[in-house]
């Protein structure tokens, strides 16, 4: 079905533009306000910061909205379909943003007028009349549901789009038989899945060319890397979608700090997946206050011992190395300043606990947590006795004490953006679950998908994740321009946000068959709740990252 042109006039587009640029000064309003107030002398002041959690945190999701309308209505190579769709995710992102101003402008004293005004103007009026009536979005679901080519296509090079197909392949053919039992048994990864996935180069896609991966030298291609996490996500996001994250981090770690040495030893093993990786970052009192982390590090002839705790280290089980943060200065009062990253070698494990006790006593035991979804790779309890490390597995060496925390959040920032790949992916599999049932389920003698209230629905979750996987390559190809370093945590924001959205509206048009664990929307509902607080909490991320960067902007700003 073409989609009507009304759904994506010409005088549509104008409207979300207008309005788009309007809410835009409301928002620099905000932030303007809010960053007077969390400042002292010139700087933003922490604990001025900590008596504006809620409208930091409400400028962050309000700014992650504002940039994906931004992105999906300024578009000029999309089809007519996710035109529509853009303008259905401005319909539904404008009124959410004045929402947020709102609160902003209430906590701040602003005089919420402009906002009023906006909510009430003609121009929001005649958008929604046009891109957000029933009538609009019940055709355009129907569209949706009978298209065949890419929802919210993006440009990508032939080399990305032979990747991505590759890996969609795969994912179908190979992961998603397996990806029920793996998640309904809680089984560990098997090397059936492994072995492929290590032939096919998936490990190796931030490791530059010269160290065997296929990073292009000189510059990387992040588009590549959401690609295939998307493709791989879509089958099991605990199974195949994230065994590139930690690989990832790492990479960009060893990249960023790791010396000569350090970089052509593991750097081509990563980049063949043997050894495997974890991240040894979160601990048990502590969460995402990297800066406050505990675990010890105590110099000793030729090395280091590890004494202390790490929580939710994914894959440590299979892992045969962990990046393990560490503080290796015992002054806390240094905070971030007293960390650094170690290397720890391990054998690799299947089972969901084990213990491994070094020659010289050292000893290492890990528990694996029982979650609700996201299993396959598990993320264990680890606790590290007298455990020796040396002195060649400190990244950097001696210029690498100190600097852990800086080394970490070069690899995260990798990690996010690739997270928002893998949300992309989970949206993209609970979405055509959704058509599918819809198409096959009848109630009351005819086709769920025939119904006025599930076509709206199916629009409006193709519209959250064109809007999202518009906005995710685009900030890719900024990462590798050199910027987009706040964006990656802004789209990771709201494509998490948005997987919950999709895969708790595709369980609901599956009705109890969506609740039933036979039912593979169920794991993707029970999945997609974790992507919000894996690589960077989103709460931490808004306020530590996106709503200080605009704060201090602000602030930068104003005083030019």
């Amino acid at each position: 079905m073409s989609v009507n042109s009304s759904m994506a006039s010409p005088s549509s587009a104008a409207h979300a533009s207008s309005l788009l640029e309007r809410v835009g000064t409301c928002f620099d309003a905000a932030t303007k306000r809010l960053a007077e107030l969390c400042a002292r002398d010139g700087k933003l002041d922490s604990k001025r910061l900590d008596e504006q959690q809620w409208s930091s945190y409400q400028l962050a999701l309000a700014d992650a909205d504002l940039l994906a309308a931004r992105a999906v209505v300024s578009a000029e190579d999309s089809s007519e379909l996710d035109r529509a769709l853009g303008l259905a995710f401005a319909v539904d992102a404008i009124p959410s943003i004045l929402a947020k101003l709102q609160d902003i402008y209430l906590a701040t004293d602003l005089d919420p007028k402009p906002l009023h005004e906006i909510a009430a103007s003609d121009a929001l009026r005649a958008l929604r009349r046009e891109a957000g009536h029933p009538r609009v979005l019940a055709k355009l679901g129907v569209a949706v549901a009978e298209e065949r080519s890419e929802l919210g296509d993006v440009p990508m090079d032939d080399q990305t789009a032979m990747a991505r197909d590759a890996f969609r392949r795969f994912a179908e053919d190979v992961v998603a038989p397996m990806a029920e039992e793996i998640h309904r048994r809680d089984l560990t990864v098997p090397e059936s899945l492994l072995q492929p996935m290590r032939e096919m180069g998936v490990f190796g896609l931030s490791v530059p060319e010269e160290y065997g991966g296929s990073s292009p030298v000189g510059h990387e291609n992040t588009p590549m890397m959401i690609a295939v996490t998307e493709a791989l996500s879509e089958a099991s996001l605990a199974a195949a979608g994230s065994l590139i994250t930690r690989p990832e981090i790492l990479t960009r770690a060893l990249l960023a700090g790791g010396t000569d040495d350090q970089k052509a030893h593991w750097l081509p093993k990563i980049a063949v997946g043997d050894p495997l990786s974890a991240i040894a970052i979160t601990e048990p009192d502590y969460g995402s206050d990297v800066a406050s982390l505990s675990l010890k590090g105590t110099p000793t002839e030729g090395g280091w011992l590890l004494n202390g705790a790490k929580t939710w280290c994914t894959f440590a089980g299979k892992a045969g190395v962990l990046m393990v943060v560490t503080r290796t200065n015992p002054d806390r009062s240094l905070g971030h300043r007293g960390l650094s990253l170690l290397l720890v070698e391990k054998p690799s494990y299947d089972g969901h606990e084990f213990t491994f006790v070094q020659d010289g006593g050292g000893k290492l035991h890990g528990r694996a947590i029982p979650t609700i979804g996201y299993r396959g790779m598990h993320s264990f309890d680890l606790a590290f006795e007298d455990f020796f490390v040396p002195d060649a597995n400190l990244i950097g060496g001696e210029k690498g004490l100190g600097k852990g925390f800086y080394l970490t959040m070069a690899g995260m920032q990798g990690g996010r953006i690739q997270t928002a790949g893998r949300a992309l992916g989970v949206m993209r599999a609970a979405l055509k679950a959704a058509i599918r049932y819809g198409k096959d389920r009848k109630v009351f003698g005819a086709p769920l998908i025939d119904y006025q209230l599930t076509q709206v629905k199916i629009a409006m979750m193709a519209a959250r994740f064109a809007a999202c996987r518009r906005l995710a390559y685009a900030v890719g190809r900024q990462l590798d321009s050199g910027g987009g370093r706040m964006e990656a945590s802004l789209v990771k924001l709201l494509a998490c946000r948005s997987a919950e959205i999709v895969t708790r509206e595709a369980l609901q048009i599956h009705g109890g068959m969506g609740y039933a664990e036979e039912s593979a929307v169920s794991r993707y509902s029970v999945d997609a709740r974790v992507l919000s607080i894996f690589e960077g909490a989103e709460e931490t991320l808004a306020l530590k990252v996106v709503a200080r960067s605009l704060l201090e902007e602000a602030l930068d700003s104003g005083g030019r």
